[in-house]
């Protein structure tokens, strides 16, 4: 019989205390760009302090309307100061709030059950790129993916670069940070889910496979795709059949692809 999700968590305990890892760096941080803004403070996040650019016009009422409701101090700031600090991008608008916070193994694998659904997780394998991480994490709030995995080195994090490519996905996807993301696809395993990793190089087409029960996709790094010992952990390869003349996507890109296709079947199959 396969434990539930607390349940192996709590068993594999024994083995010693659980690692946290924390990749917070200072007791705040910059999120720039007017989505990222208005869903740090929509969600709830701590918001310290929101700076808008005094020649910003439009959405101006709505924006300062949105935040004031909630006590948060607006802050009228020239164009230099957002140039200065910030990348290309950033809407006249910044906000200096409470770092992230990442969600524990034990508590990422319990919250399909507590919702009702069948789990849908995504597994990073060194995505090191955070404006590809946050495409990603974009991808998953709009496909109903419950959590994302990283590994807590060569990967990329919930910077402010990654919050601003997530256009604000990232206040509502939980993210969760192991040592060793193959550690994780096997806890995943005693839960119960199956390990379906994205591998262009498969036989096993995208829409020939059952993808409608509890799944994690492991989708692989920019340049080099899944890793060997990656693909060994994967109780199946899946790949995007493609015409072209250059045979790869970008990561978010295939991610798309991948989780509509998920979502297709599940709705299918809850239909008929």
């Amino acid at each position: 019989m396969r434990k539930n999700a607390r349940e192996t968590f709590h068993s594999a305990k024994g083995h010693g205390p659980k690692p946290h890892f924390d990749r917070r760096k200072a007791p705040e941080e910059w999120v720039y760009g007017l989505n990222p803004v208005l869903e740090a403070v929509r969600s709830g996040r701590e918001v310290k302090a929101v700076f808008l650019s005094s020649g910003r016009r439009d959405k101006v009422s709505e924006l300062e309307a949105e935040i004031s409701s909630r006590g948060i101090k607006i802050n009228k700031a020239d164009n230099l100061f957002f140039d200065s600090r910030f990348a290309k991008g950033h809407q006249g608008i910044a906000a200096l709030v409470a770092p992230p916070k990442y969600t524990d193994m034990e508590d990422l694998l319990v919250m399909p059950s507590e919702k009702g659904e069948t789990p849908l997780f995504l597994i990073l394998d060194c995505i090191e790129d955070p404006r590809n991480f946050g495409a990603i994490l974009r991808v998953a709030d709009a496909g109903g993916v419950h959590g994302v995995v990283i590994q807590a080195y060569r990967s990329a994090s919930l910077s402010p670069e990654a919050v601003k490519a997530s256009a604000g996905a990232s206040e509502y996807i939980p993210v969760t940070i192991v040592p060793n993301i193959k550690h994780a696809m096997r806890e995943m395993k005693e839960s119960g889910i199956i390990i379906a990793g994205a591998e262009a190089s498969s036989e096993g087409r995208i829409w020939d496979a059952d993808l409608s029960g509890p799944l994690a996709v492991v989708i692989g790094s920019e340049g080099h795709g899944l890793r060997r010992t990656v693909k060994e952990e994967c109780d199946m390869l899946v790949s995007l059949p493609m015409k072209g003349m250059v045979n790869s996507l970008n990561a978010s890109v295939a991610t798309g692809i991948i989780i509509f296709e998920i979502m297709r079947q599940r709705m299918r199959r809850m239909t008929s």
